[in-house]
């Protein structure tokens, strides 16, 4: 039987998402502890993004197969007793036959948050610390050259596709926290850092707006290939289905 589970994840110490060799990853984890759970076969677990080391998660959606006697209850409470604190799984359930997450979302959402004041130990354990004031209207202004459907090689590794569609780049501030909420169809690996890098660098008053659209039209990696660290950076929401709503702020974003 098929299932699928959000899942939320500290990313501090991990190596990112994907299995790596001798390094400790989310899908490690979760792979090790089906195996705890079953009759020590492997089992397989697709994630809907491949988080880099250090990012975290509170909506990443995984898949599996299980052909164990637990209801999907009982597996999602085992799990639990399991797993080691800085991940978790919830809303766990049934998924049709062949379902991987990966292929199947219409979109994945990111937010990068900032800590716009004082030293915080704290709050820039996820957070990177700007002690300047952000100019948080200058860096919108330039968040939005991003939306649409572009070649984004110089915001991302080397792929052999760099083309994908932004739907959305929101730039909010609540008191001193700013955050960053970009929306795509898929990212290259690093892209949402290299853009929020650029995007500090408007709200500095570094730059003006219109540094993405040149960026985005240079044949090099914009900003010499700078990228924020790894540990503001969050996937939030992964959508499937067809759309009920376009606010970003929705729950329900699926049918």
């Amino acid at each position: 039987m098929r299932y699928r589970a959000r899942v939320e994840y500290d990313g501090t110490d991990f190596a990112g998402f994907q299995v790596n060799p001798g390094k400790r990853t989310v899908q490690g984890v979760l792979e090790d502890a089906l195996v705890r759970l079953g009759d020590g076969q492997h089992r397989r677990v697709d994630g809907a993004g491949r988080t880099d080391a250090g990012v975290h998660a509170t909506g990443q959606v995984i898949a599996f197969s299980w052909d164990g006697r637990h209801t999907a209850t009982e597996l999602g409470k085992a799990l639990e007793r399991v797993l080691p604190a800085d991940v978790a799984v919830h809303d766990l359930r049934q998924a049709p036959d062949g379902f991987h997450p990966r292929f199947a979302a219409r979109y994945r959402e990111y937010r990068y948050t900032v800590w716009n004041g004082p030293p915080s130990p704290l709050r820039e354990r996820t957070a990177l610390g700007v002690r300047v004031p952000l100019d948080t209207a200058a860096m919108a202004r330039a968040g939005s050259a991003f939306i649409g459907r572009h070649d984004f090689r110089a915001f991302g590794a080397s792929d052999r596709s760099p083309v994908r569609t932004v739907m959305a780049v929101r730039v909010r501030r609540q008191g001193r926290l700013v955050t960053i909420d970009v929306r795509a169809d898929s990212f290259l690996r690093g892209q949402v850092r290299r853009m929020v890098a650029l995007l500090v660098e408007v709200g500095l008053g570094k730059m003006d707006d219109t540094a993405v659209r040149s960026a985005l039209a240079g044949a090099g990696p914009a900003f010499k290939g700078t990228a924020v660290p790894a540990k503001g950076l969050c996937l939030r929401r992964v959508a499937f289905g067809r759309p009920v709503g376009s606010d970003m702020n929705g729950e329900h974003e699926e049918r």
